[in-house]
């Protein structure tokens, strides 16, 4: 299933994707649903992120030449930080370019979202918890990063976090290509199978950290490839069966 969030006649709802067809649902995919006879032309609605989230748990350094190209020694655990729910921004959206921020980078992203309520799984469970996958931007104010000491400051300003444009369950995270293009060139290419710490251990590792919500999602960290992006870009995140989440820079 492709679940798509959008806006139809001032009302929000999800539907199933097809090619550019929305298969209308009674209900969400986050707790139960029937399929309704209604059927939407997509370029009828708004796309909305495609679902909301309590917190954005994200992972960096997460890939071996993301880490290298910053000289930084390969993480033994996780390196994790949070985005908060105000970060959100859908397809479509513009990526605020912050006052105090000299150099705005993207960080393409394959994201988890949670199914359920998600507290001290076990790595054999995960599967259960997991609705599906979609595409992320980790939007970073990079010269701020060092600046701060932490990532909090220059990961979490409003409109950090595009994400969508909408969640499949037909893919395998495993092995997926992943890229970036900023206006149509590719600046970032790379497969989720060189993530150091996969989808499985991740999501068990964070459940015994805090409980995962319903809707939540996990950002899996980047490839290398960063640079910086000026007022007017497109950036693009393509990640195979999963679509393409565009984003212009304010």
């Amino acid at each position: 299933m492709k679940y798509l969030r959008f806006s139809y006649q001032d009302t929000v709802r999800y539907g199933l994707l097809q090619d550019t067809t929305i298969q209308v649902l009674d209900g969400t995919p986050f707790t139960k649903y029937t399929i309704t006879d209604t059927n939407l032309d997509l370029n009828d609605v708004k796309i909305l992120t495609p679902c909301d989230y309590s917190k954005a748990v994200c992972i960096g350094l997460n890939y071996r030449d993301h880490a290298e190209e910053f000289q930084l020694p390969i993480p033994t655990e996780p390196v994790v930080f949070l985005k908060p729910s105000t970060s959100a921004l859908p397809y479509g959206g513009v990526v605020d370019y912050p006052i105090q921020c000299k150099r705005l980078d993207y960080e393409a992203e394959l994201a988890i979202v949670i199914a359920k309520k998600a507290k001290n799984i076990e790595i054999d469970q995960v599967s259960e918890y997991i609705l599906g996958y979609t595409c992320a931007n980790d939007i970073t104010a990079r010269d701020l990063q060092p600046k701060q000491g932490q990532w909090t400051i220059a990961k979490s300003f409003d409109t950090f976090c595009p994400f969508g444009p909408f969640i499949s369950d037909e893919v395998d995270p495993a092995d997926l290509a992943i890229e970036s293009r900023v206006n149509g060139k590719t600046m970032q290419k790379s497969s989720t199978k060189n993530l150091i710490f996969k989808v499985p251990f991740l999501v068990s590792y964070l459940s015994k950290v805090m409980t995962l919500l319903p809707g939540d999602i996990i950002l899996t960290g980047t490839p290398g490839g960063i640079s910086g992006m000026h007022h007017g870009d497109t950036v693009e995140i393509v990640i195979e069966g999963l679509g393409i989440l565009k984003n212009t820079i304010g």
